[in-house]
């Protein structure tokens, strides 16, 4: 069985206030990157977890994470081995755990006896997990785990995306956020919501890591139709009219940045 975590980006997050449980009301545009980390799970006689790839080291405690506590969630009879093959950056706007233990659960959902409530404890596990389930362009209200289907005029759309390598949490992102409702997302296709639409976290976390202001600039001087950071950051992406432009951009970006990582694909 594989499957893979599609990389989550945020086509617009707009933060509407502070909750009095501590987490913040958005309103957000996922979508989701055709490109991301790979899971492979095979039956085994107890469960066990293995962890490769360009980022593994990133994951200190392997059984700590989204995919170990998504096996938990779902009341099984046999095991299962599974690798997880850790491409995508750890801490970086793109939903890596929660893309993860959205692969996890379509495996499970396909090959597994799965209880009631079984939705209702993935979304538990994080606030993106129900829509990187479905993998697909959305709208994200509440904390991001209550979803809208939207109309998707932007599937096919080449993306690239760039990270300097600088982790960055989400928590204190959210918690250098000004406070200020800069009102509601855009109404319309996904096309209208991603370019009327904004990212409030983006300037907080250009504070903390001033290196994402060099990420867009590079990517604006690009010939991209949209640029903007994805989630809390540090990833920020472009959209490209063809794949020869995000090509082009691509190896430019590379020449000059070849410390940073790069990942193209199109949007789901």
């Amino acid at each position: 069985m594989r499957d893979t975590a599609f990389a989550k980006i945020n086509l617009a997050l707009h933060v509407r206030h502070r909750r009095r449980d501590g987490y913040h009301e958005i309103e957000t545009l996922f979508a989701f990157v055709d490109a991301g980390d790979e899971i492979t799970a095979r039956p085994a006689e107890r469960d066990e977890l293995t962890i490769t790839g360009e980022f593994a080291g990133q994951l200190a405690d392997p059984f700590a994470n989204l995919v170990a506590r998504a096996l938990s969630t779902v009341p099984r009879s046999t095991g299962l081995a599974v690798t997880l093959e850790k491409n995508l950056p750890v801490a970086a706007g793109l939903g890596g755990g929660s893309a993860d233990a959205g692969a996890m659960f379509r495996i499970l959902r396909e090959t597994q006896p799965m209880s009631a409530d079984w939705e209702r404890r993935a979304a538990v596990l994080g606030a993106d997990v129900p829509a990187c389930i479905e993998s697909r362009t959305a709208i994200g209200r509440g904390t991001g785990t209550v979803i809208e289907p939207v109309d998707d005029d932007m599937a096919g759309i080449p993306v690239l995306l760039v990270n300097p390598r600088v982790p960055l949490a989400t928590g204190p992102v959210f918690a250098a956020w000004d406070g200020k409702d800069r009102g509601p997302l855009p109404t319309g296709p996904a096309s209208a919501i991603s370019q009327t639409g904004r990212n409030d976290l983006q300037p907080p976390a250009i504070a903390l890591c001033p290196v994402i202001a060099e990420v867009l600039a590079c990517l604006q001087d690009t010939d991209a139709s949209l640029v903007r950071m994805s989630g809390s950051g540090a990833t920020c992406f472009a959209l490209y009219p063809s794949e020869a432009q995000r090509q082009s951009a691509a190896n430019a970006i590379a020449s000059a940045e070849p410390a940073w990582w790069q990942m193209q694909g199109k949007l789901r």
